[in-house]
């Protein structure tokens, strides 16, 4: 029935966006902008594309891991390596399964999930299968890889342990599934001795890695709202780990920073995102449902800047560079917004497909997979802009400095019959002007003299003494 779920929700959104009383905003234009970034194309591979792949691709996104490159097709079920720098093709892997998750990449391994529940764990160096397993439910995120222990996301609500060297399930936790929710599950993430993931039902949850016990169980929002469209408070991106601090955002609720070791929360704000948020040293990138990227300050989340010039264009989840923040949108294009400010500053275009997956970066490459399969990685480099910036004047040619030289006789010219003209003109004016006698010397006056005081007679009271002076 919960594959039916999804179905029912494109219905009810293509209905209401086809109301004849309610008007659908379309998406952004793109304005140009001054290219400030350099960016460049380092190469291009295709995953799988062509007709017959699958659109939907939820959980098939590129991985990075020491420079490698890591991808899958769900068509052929294929799952390939390539160099990060060249796009050379390390090795490629054949599974022949339906592939709907991953793939993740970490501590030597590679491992991807299909739509049946199967999950396979590869060898990163060489793509030889070292196990595989298989829940009852579908799989649709990718994969969190520990050293002892790789944690998944299944459809059903519940969270998978499985050891990585055996491929065995240890433990799974399960979350109450809401009758309706958005197409897709939250990628789990590890951070110390813990997994930690949103669910459909608005809440984020840790587990303990050893033992499947749960650590803490927060609500990052409550369901309000008449219908059953109102109500959806899925989290369907990842949460984001920062020291000591746990960052989610979730659909129709809130983004918020909880303690990864009680899950009590420092501070939400009402902010909708499907999609998800990059977390950096500072700051928190967050790519909101309506499609607006705003950046909060991660202490107190307080917001820092927000740029709307790429609204309703279907923007993946952000991913942080050196100096900017890359989010791909609905049309192929792979826009950098300065981490500083939000203006744009670089846009290249990756194909003319939709891209559902966030990107991936390591310092200023960023690898991004459209839905149609097609992969590019292109490489900003900052100092090349500071350096444009900052370019001396080009040396003048030999005709401008003849051009300038003749400039500078003639006006020195000028000035010289000006001043010319000037000290005439003074002469022929003294000239005419008539002649005054000198003005006769003023009168000096003559000093006063000194005057008696007049006796006082009986009756006449003394003289008043002056007042002293005001300080």
């Amino acid at each position: 029935m919960r594959l039916l779920f999804p179905l029912g929700l494109a219905a009810l959104l293509i209905a209401v966006g086809c109301s004849k009383d309610k008007d659908v905003e379309p998406p952004a234009a793109l304005l140009k902008f001054p290219n400030t970034l350099p960016v460049k194309k380092l190469w291009g591979d295709n995953v799988g594309g062509g007709k017959k792949q699958l659109k939907l691709r939820l959980g098939l996104g590129p991985a990075l891991d020491n420079g490698v490159v890591f991808a899958a097709s769900s068509r052929k079920g294929e799952v390939l390596a390539v160099a990060l720098d060249t796009g050379k093709q390390i090795w490629v892997k054949k599974l022949k399964l339906p592939l709907s998750a991953g793939p993740a990449a970490g501590f030597g391994m590679v491992v991807v999930g299909s739509s049946k529940g199967t999950i396979i764990a590869l060898d990163a160096a060489t793509g030889k299968e070292r196990w595989r397993s298989r829940v009852n439910s579908e799989l649709l995120s990718s994969p969190a890889i520990g050293e002892n222990v790789v944690v998944l996301r299944s459809v059903d609500g519940r969270l998978h342990g499985f050891n990585s060297g055996s491929g065995k399930e240890l433990w799974s936790v399960e979350q109450q599934v809401p009758r309706l929710s958005l197409r897709g599950t939250a990628i789990p993430i590890i951070a110390k001795e813990v997994a930690i993931s949103g669910f459909d039902n608005g809440k984020v949850m840790a587990v303990s890695l050893a033992t499947g016990d749960t650590v803490w169980d927060t609500a990052l929002a409550s369901p309000h709202g008449r219908t059953e469209l109102d109500r959806l408070i899925d989290i369907d991106s990842a949460v984001r780990v920062v020291g000591d601090d746990v960052f989610a955002a979730g659909f129709q609720g809130r983004t918020a920073m909880l303690a990864l070791d009680s899950g009590q929360i420092w501070w939400a704000h009402d902010m909708s995102s499907y999609r998800g948020l990059a977390a950096g040293a500072e700051n928190l990138f967050v790519t909101q449902s309506d499609g607006a990227v705003v950046a909060l300050r991660e202490r107190d989340g307080s917001e820092i800047w927000r740029n709307e010039d790429i609204k309703r264009r279907g923007l993946s989840a952000p991913v942080e560079t050196t100096t900017a923040v890359a989010v791909a949108d609905y049309q192929g294009y792979l826009h950098w917004l300065d981490k500083k400010t939000g203006y744009l500053v670089a846009r290249v275009r990756v194909s003319k497909g939709r891209v559902s997956n966030p990107p991936v970066a390591v310092d200023d490459t960023v690898v991004v997979l459209d839905d149609d399969g097609k992969m590019a990685a292109f490489r900003a480099n900052p100092a090349a802009a500071k350096v444009a910036v900052a370019a001396p004047p080009a040396a003048p040619t030999k005709a401008a400095k003849k051009a300038a030289k003749a400039d500078a006789k003639a006006a020195k010219a000028a000035a010289k019959a000006a001043a010319k003209a000037a000290k005439k003109a003074a002469a022929k004016d003294a000239a005419a002007a008539p002649v005054r006698p000198p003005a006769a010397p003023a009168p000096v006056p003559a000093p006063p003299q000194p005057q008696a005081a007049p006796a006082p007679t009986p009756d006449a009271p003394p003289p008043a003494a002056a007042p002293p002076p005001t300080p």
